[in-house]
């Protein structure tokens, strides 16, 4: 744990001594940029620029024959946001699992369980990542692309996110930047630093950050049993207090090196470490009154406090070789890496109402990841703006994992306590594209992928090695039909295949166990018999374009899926006793359909005189059904029924400062998730705000305040069967976070 300041100092003393080298290549900031030259024959000749850039954000996406939206900078800087999950909540059509500031799973189109794909870097992150824990600052760009394509994984029923890591090419300045974050008091330091240079033919940009953070979260949870003929069996409250302290570091090297016969060579290791303490408190009262006497039993415990400690760290390598051909052909060959482990313990103790030790529980876990992948693509222009590609992905994946839980007696809390875990899974994909401007109004792109995937596990007690085999075949379609006469609108149109494959913690995890165990919080185990969930897709999309960086756009979608996986919930009988059980399976078919709507554009471009205002605003409505479970509220996992964002920035005339706030709505849902269970999440209303002042164009100065509503997030989940229903109605306090960020070229 001491190592960690050490090193964080270390790589960003680093990260700054290479600011000297970099000045020596570096051009001055301020040297002349003459608009004509001399000829030899002494005649004036305009002098032509040739810039090696990408386009920008807007005209990007304009140009996607495959509809790819695209968020730069000045959106991801635009909050001072201290997470990504921050920003993505504002994108269309995204939503974030969990109450605000504590973030979860990204989703899109409002579907949770895994639907919609995560990438890094155009690759798959290492296990166990967290999207939640990158820094904006290490971030270049975020592309959302609603539909599939070949040439990344078409895991992406709901759609794609690709979060591409800083590169070294369109940045000139060190950047530091010292943020302070603070939360019901408790401070949260980050201190960023980005520093670019160049020799000879290698480029670099090199990204740290170093951040602390504390939290304190308070639930409370009331538990409610009824039998069939309205009897109460069951009725208390349990009050859960929990104060964390997080430290992290990143490292996000890029470097990019030129050769003579123009071929590049381009590789991004990312290094992150975290390690973090907890402590909690949780107090259990019995509400008697409703409960008969001769029903009444004695609570598990009446007040439990527990200690723990965690600590990861994943490393990641991305390269890419990319050699130019005879007749503008290219090969674009990829190369990555992947490490990591993970550590975890916690002591919990049990007390009675006279305290009295109850139990004494230690649970450790262990996990090792490692993997490897390579891939390429090869493609060439077969006719005047007509390309052809094909190509390669390859990857291995290793994981080592073992769990322990154990009583104050040392007895096993499970029959595979300590017991070590190995999986490994080995993915193979092959793919061909085209992509064809057809016309001036049309454009189209066809594209096969086949993708295989195998998981193969074995346990050290003997319980037995499983494996599990699945392959998907996706043809996927799309065009662009640009209105003649109109020539900032257009017409979007996309047929695709995609599909959801089973992860490796559903397929052969140790058992997940529950304190408290119920049918509202039941133990997770695997099933190795799980089947991908396929999907077939059409979205539809019309696009009319304002000014530079406007849009105003209208988008529908519809996703028809065999062999949904859901879980089912069931009392079974295990080492320790009955105990509830939560066990995915393949179910059916479901349909999901929706649409989107999206409005960005600056006030002064449409009305002349108008203030610097910057307005954007996104609204969804979602519609679903799942065949094998009856209606009214049979929707896909977690999907509400609406989303909304808007948000405004205007720059004021006569001062160096920018204002802006946004608003982000989910309303409540209310969704049957199986038979016999029903889940309820209250609304997220979430308003963020920010100045920023401009002290000249190397100094700044952020204020921003996020969830200033703080409404408390309120969840019930209800399950009926044996007779009993049981119902669990949690309340999560939220809080509004103040951040202070300084900013500084240099």
């Amino acid at each position: 744990m001491n190592k960690l300041p050490f090193l964080a100092g270390l790589s960003l003393a680093l990260l700054g001594a290479s600011h000297a080298s970099a000045q020596t290549e570096a051009a001055p900031a301020d040297a002349p940029s003459p608009a004509v030259k001399a000829a030899g024959d002494g005649k004036q000749m305009q002098q032509v620029t040739i810039s090696g850039g990408r386009a920008d954000d807007m005209t990007e996406r304009r140009n996607s024959v495959a509809g790819k939206q695209i968020y730069g900078r000045e959106e991801l800087d635009r909050n001072g946001d201290s997470n990504l999950g921050d920003v993505l909540k504002r994108l269309p059509g995204v939503t974030i699992g969990g109450r605000p500031g504590r973030g979860g799973d990204v989703r899109m189109r409002g579907m949770g369980s895994g639907y919609t794909q995560i990438l890094l870097n155009g690759e798959r992150p290492p296990a166990g990542f967290s999207m939640e824990s990158l820094s904006p600052d290490q971030v270049e760009r975020i592309e959302i692309m609603r539909g599939p394509i070949a040439e990344h994984s078409t895991r992406a029923i709901a759609g794609t996110i690709n979060i591409i890591l800083r590169d070294g090419y369109q940045q000139r300045d060190n950047q530091l930047k010292l943020t302070d974050t603070i939360e019901q008091g408790r401070h949260a330091p980050n201190v960023s630093l980005t520093v670019p240079g160049k020799t000879g033919s290698l480029t670099w940009l090199l990204t740290g950050t170093i951040a602390e953070n504390r939290q304190h979260d308070q639930t409370e949870t009331h538990n409610l049993d009824t039998r069939g003929d309205g009897v109460v069996t069951k009725d208390e409250n349990v009050l859960d207090e929990t104060a964390r302290e997080t430290r992290s570091l990143h490292l996000t090297p890029r470097l990019s090196y030129k050769f003579d016969n123009s071929d590049t060579l381009n590789f991004q290791p990312f290094l992150m470490v975290n390690r973090s303490d907890g402590d909690t408190r949780s107090d259990l009262t019995q509400n008697p009154g409703l409960v008969p006497a001769a029903l009444l039993q004695p609570p598990e415990y009446n007040l439990a406090l527990a200690n723990s400690h965690a600590e990861s760290t994943f490393l990641r390598g991305f390269g890419n070789w990319v050699h130019k051909l005879e007749g503008a052909a290219k090969l674009d060959v990829k190369f990555g890496f992947g490490t990591g482990h993970s550590d975890s313990d916690a002591l919990r103790y049990q007390y009675d109402n006279a305290g009295t030790l109850l139990d004494r529980y230690t649970d450790t876990a262990s996990v090792r990841d490692r993997s490897a992948n390579s891939g390429g693509k090869y493609s060439t222009p077969i006719g005047k703006q007509h390309s052809l590609a094909a190509g390669w992905d390859i990857e291995l994946g290793h994981r080592e994992e073992t769990k322990t839980s154990v009583d104050k007696d040392g007895n096993a809390q499970f029959a595979d306590s300590g017991d070590n875990l190995t999986a490994d899974t080995r993915r193979l994909a092959v793919f061909v594209q085209d992509e064809w401007d057809i016309s001036s109004q049309w454009s189209g792109y066809a594209g096969m992928r086949w993708e295989g995937i195998r998981t193969t596990s074995s346990r050290g007690g003997g319980g037995g090695d499983i494996s599990n085999t699945s392959s998907v075949l996706s043809p996927l379609l799309h065009a662009v039909y640009r209105i003649p006469g109109h020539e900032k609108d257009q017409i979007r149109a996309s047929l695709t295949k995609s599909y959801k494959a089973a992860n490796i913690q559903d397929l052969i995890a140790l058992p997940s166990l529950s304190r408290l165990n119920s049918a509202t919080k039941p133990d997770r185990v695997g099933n190795p018999n799980l089947k991908p969930e396929l999907a077939t897709g059409l979205d539809l999309a019309y696009e009319h374009y304002l000014g530079r960086a406007g849009i105003l756009s209208a988008s529908g979608f519809i996703r028809d899926i065999d062999d949904l996986i859901r879980r089912d919930i069931a009392l079974q009988d295990t080492s320790t006793g009955p105990r509830w059980v939560s066990t995915p399976r393949n179910i059916g078919h479901a349909r999901t359909k929706g649409i989107e709507l999206e409005a960005k554009f600056q006030l002064q471009e449409l009305v002349a005189g108008a203030p610097a205002i910057d307005f954007r605003s996104n609204y969804s409505r979602f519609w679903s059904s799942v065949d094998d479970i009856p209606g009214p509220n049979n929707r896909i996992d977690a999907q509400p029924k609406q989303t909304a964002n808007v948000g405004l920035d205007y720059r004021m005339k006569d001062a160096p400062l920018t204002l802006g706030g946004s608003l982000n709505w989910t309303p409540e849902t209310l969704i049957q998730t199986s038979l016999s269970q029903l889940v309820y999440t209250s609304r997220k209303r979430s308003f963020d705000a920010y100045g920023l002042w401009k002290f000249n164009a190397r100094n700044q100065l952020r204020i921003s305040a996020n969830n200033l509503a703080a409404e408390d997030a309120i969840g019930a989940n209800t399950v009926t069967t044996s007779g009993l229903t049981q119902l669990a109605t949690t309340t999560n306090q939220t809080y509004t976070v103040w951040s202070v960020k300084y900013e500084m070229k240099f």
